[in-house]
């Protein structure tokens, strides 16, 4: 067993942790301020077995009702099948924060997909559908590494559209959105040739249409690994009000920013280098936090530090370190994480952890 505690903004978390199996921990409002904070933690492990849990995402509050989905809910994309061969996970599962926990093998599954291997790239529109990224492997090693596609699910779990491209979308790896309703931008790393595109769609209450992509970032460095069967641009989040876009470059240990994000109609290279710091171990998911700071994870497979495992580490967008802490006391734990400023006091900070396969989700405070 092990007690794991987490200090400062993203913090006050203890989490007791036997068998892969999370004890939640949870606080009721009272008159008076709480000093445990709100969280729960749960298993992503669906009844097919699927493990190694990539992707996180939120739903948005103005997702609409009469679906599977409800506004608040966490959604987790598997990038291993029950055998942990990576690339060959097929399930998206949804959490209820406000819900029962899912013990290990009971984890709701919202999505079974025919295409493995699914990634981080997992978002989710307000107009009410998911989208999806997979990178596929059929012996979890970079020689049968595939291609992949971009999914488009509605809210009953209905797959509408698998988006291909061997530029704009070879090797989804992560995505972003700047999400405008009747239309949005997705912005997309691709693992397998270091560009970043910008998908444009339009959505209505029935579908959603693909009418343009583009290449606005490139030449951020891809490699096979051993480990996690490959490296490349990886965690993307999008400023609109400075219309930049950060991209989290795995291989590269840093983080670069790539101004004029949403109008660009030709690549950037990689943009500007805005942070590359000993903190730093081959940066994963990257996403705001409610206090306007960065979170990126750390996936140990570039500067891996024993002493340091499985962080998220807090940064300013002109580049100053905050701060710290590790979601696993071994290293490759930290890789999907999500946060949302939901407007009242509920859950609004999500991340997975690859080692115990489970989710936590936490209401965190914009400040100290």
């Amino acid at each position: 067993m092990q007690t794991k505690i987490r200090s400062g903004a993203f913090l006050h978390i203890a989490r007791l942790a036997s068998a892969g199996l999370c004890i939640a921990i949870a606080a009721s409002a009272g008159a008076q301020e709480a000093f445990i904070p709100r969280e729960i933690n749960s298993s992503t492990i669906p009844a097919n077995g699927d493990v190694n849990p990539y992707g996180v995402a939120f739903v948005p509050r103005a997702f609409p009702t009469g679906g599977a989905l409800a506004a608040g809910d966490v959604l987790v994309s598997n990038f291993n099948a029950s055998s942990n061969i990576q690339g060959t996970g097929t399930s998206i599962v949804r959490l209820n924060p406000q819900g029962s926990l899912a013990p290990p093998g009971s984890a709701v599954t919202f999505f079974t997909s025919a295409l493995p291997g699914l990634s981080t790239a997992l978002g989710v529109l307000e107009g009410g559908f998911v989208l999806v990224g997979n990178v596929p492997t059929t012996d979890g090693t970079f020689a049968t590494i595939g291609q992949g596609a971009l999914q488009v699910i509605d809210r009953h779990g209905k797959l509408l559209h698998a988006w291909t491209d061997p530029v704009a979308l070879d090797g989804p790896w992560d995505l972003a959105i700047d999400d405008h309703g009747s239309w949005a931008s997705v912005f997309v790393s691709s693992v397998l040739n270091g560009n970043v595109s910008r998908l444009d769609i339009a959505v209505t209450s029935s579908g959603v249409t693909l009418l343009k992509k583009t290449i606005i970032a490139s030449g951020y460095t891809h490699v096979p690994n051993a480990a996690a069967v490959v490296l490349g641009p990886t965690g993307l989040a999008f400023d609109a009000a400075s219309n930049t876009l950060f991209v989290a470059s795995t291989a590269d240990n840093a983080i670069y920013a790539v101004g004029q994000a949403s109008g660009r109609s030709g690549t950037a290279g990689k943009g500007e280098l805005i942070f590359s710091n000993a903190h730093l171990r081959g940066p994963l998911a990257l996403r705001f936090a409610p206090n306007g700071h960065l979170l990126t994870a750390n996936g140990d497979a570039v500067n891996a530090d024993p002493l340091h495992p499985s962080e998220i580490v807090e940064f300013t967008t002109s580049g100053q370190f905050v701060r710290e802490y590790n979601v696993d006391s071994s290293e490759g734990g930290a890789f999907g994480i999500d946060a949302w400023d939901d407007g009242y006091a509920q859950f609004n900070f999500a991340v997975v952890d690859d080692v115990t396969n489970t989710l936590s989700v936490v209401r965190l405070s914009r400040h100290d």
